[in-house]
């Protein structure tokens, strides 16, 4: 313990009183002082009070591996262009359940804390961000049909606050591809979620041009993963071969509808390269993960200053593949054309 002596003393007309401190405790006491005085610095210094991380709120629709892809090819897509999370970005990433209500909590969460941009996965994730807010700049991605969605006036010039990249897949060369493997095919099943916009803008122009190319097609509608099943033994007596679009729905339960396609010897056509992946036998289709690349860069062009989604064209996907499953094709016992194999990428 220290003693502090004080004493009186008399300086003229000046009184006064003087603190006899052991020289032990000056020295803590100065190093207390410029201990305090350091942290002063380091809370005025390091990040100064006017640079602020760029806030970006990414919202996915529902847990599968194309929309996952998505999300992952857009953060990878910004990095490339500078914006590099943990550095000069925080990202928010929210994930909802494909549940409506917490779309719209999502919204409000991402529009009160003043998100700098938006990255909005799937047509209802953009949907619900764009009731939201009409101020901070929305880039959607596997997205189909953003016109038909009512997320933008038009293709070329969307005119609001929301732009992206498109999934829509290139329907007359996947029923081409379909014809190539399995050319005995007479009637094709599709089934698909009732509430998605994008699948049903997709089985229309599946409809369309299957039917132009003398194939029959039947649908079966669902609303959630558990009804999948049902759809799947309603057709599967009476198709020859199933066709599936970019649907949510189906796409996080592909296994379910391979438990009833398998069996039957009933070849599954897809979309996507997740979806074969997965187990499904073929698809000319999406790269997920280079789409979100590309939401990437427009939004980093966005952030930038170089554009505005208003004037920023919805892109469609640049990079499509041929992508086989072997393991399926031999389940099966379809034998793939070597002029098919011969650039397609191989699942095993």
């Amino acid at each position: 313990m220290y003693n502090i002596r004080i004493t009186s003393n008399n300086l003229g007309k000046k009184g006064g009183i003087i603190m006899h401190i052991p020289r032990k405790l000056k020295a803590l006491a100065i190093g207390a002082s410029l201990l305090a005085a350091s942290f002063g610095f380091a809370g005025c210094g390091g990040q100064s009070a006017d640079t602020k991380d760029i806030k970006i709120g990414i919202v996915q629709l529902v847990e599968h591996n194309a929309l996952d892809a998505a999300s992952k090819g857009f953060v990878d897509g910004l990095k490339e262009r500078g914006f590099e999370e943990g550095k000069n970005i925080t990202i928010d990433r929210q994930n909802a359940q494909a549940d409506q209500s917490n779309l719209q909590n999502i919204a409000q969460r991402f529009v009160s804390a003043k998100m700098n941009l938006i990255c909005a996965i799937a047509t209802p994730s953009a949907q619900s961000m764009a009731n939201a807010t009409h101020d901070i700049p929305i880039v959607g991605t596997a997205i189909t049909d953003y016109v038909g969605a009512k997320l933008v006036a038009s293709n070329e010039k969307p005119g609001g606050n929301v732009t992206g990249t498109s999934d829509m897949s290139p329907i007359k060369d996947q029923i081409d591809l379909l014809l190539k493997i399995a050319p005995e095919t007479k009637t094709i099943g599709v089934i698909y979620c009732s509430s998605e916009v994008n699948s049903e803008v997709q089985v229309k122009a599946i409809t369309e041009y299957a039917e132009s190319r003398g194939l029959k097609v039947r649908t079966a509608t669902i609303s959630t993963v558990n009804d999948i099943q049902q759809a799947a033994n309603s057709l599967v007596g009476d198709v020859d071969a199933f066709f599936e679009p970019t649907d949510n729905v189906m796409a996080s339960a592909v296994p379910t509808l391979l438990a009833i396609t398998d069996p039957a010897k009933k070849p599954v056509f897809c979309s996507e390269d997740n979806w074969v992946k997965a187990g499904a036998l073929a698809t000319y289709g999406v790269d997920f993960y280079k789409l979100g690349k590309q939401a990437g860069n427009m939004a980093a062009d966005i952030l930038e200053g170089k554009a505005k989604p208003a004037d920023m064209a919805i892109e469609m996907p640049k990079d499509l593949k041929v992508c086989i499953n072997k393991t399926n094709a031999e389940k099966l016992g379809i034998k793939i054309p070597d002029d098919v194999l011969k650039d397609a990428e191989i699942v095993e």
